[in-house]
């Protein structure tokens, strides 16, 4: 059961960034934004970014409505998914967030460790994202190759 609830939890993680990919870069249809994004998140959702602050759901989505189409260059890879806990009603994981061309960001090639909490239903909803910089050091070294 763990192997195919990480690959679920693996798969939730990098559809969403495919679609931030799409988003950003202008390659999806403009209209997807509510099921590509909105339907994946609780209402209750937050968001903590490297810089420390507070994103509710609506802080969020307004501010990635703004960014259709703005960033052609933008890509992210995920690594290292792994469930950490498995609790009655959710599950927390962490992963590699590696972005590359991000100018909404300094450095714009960058990686992030982020914490996630979903909300154990079918499918998946995000309830909770922490993310913190990976290292300096660790940054500069990439692998920035996709």
């Amino acid at each position: 059961m763990t192997n195919e609830l990480e690959d679920i939890v693996r798969t939730e993680i990098e559809d969403l960034h495919k679609f931030f990919v799409g988003w950003f870069t202008g390659t999806l249809d403009a209209i997807s934004f509510d099921e590509g994004f909105l339907a994946r998140f609780d209402s209750s959702f937050l968001l903590i970014p490297p810089a420390g602050i507070i994103l509710s759901l609506g802080e969020l989505s307004s501010g990635i409505r703004k960014t259709y189409d703005t960033n052609p260059g933008f890509r992210i890879a995920i690594r290292n998914v792994k469930i950490q806990r498995i609790l009655n009603n959710e599950i927390i994981a962490t992963y590699e967030e590696w972005q590359r061309n991000a100018l909404a960001s300094t450095p714009p090639d960058n990686g992030r460790l982020a914490t996630v909490i979903f909300k154990k239903t079918e499918p998946l909803q995000w309830l909770h994202v922490h993310e913190t910089w990976m290292p300096e050091s660790i940054q500069k070294a990439g692998p920035f190759n996709f």
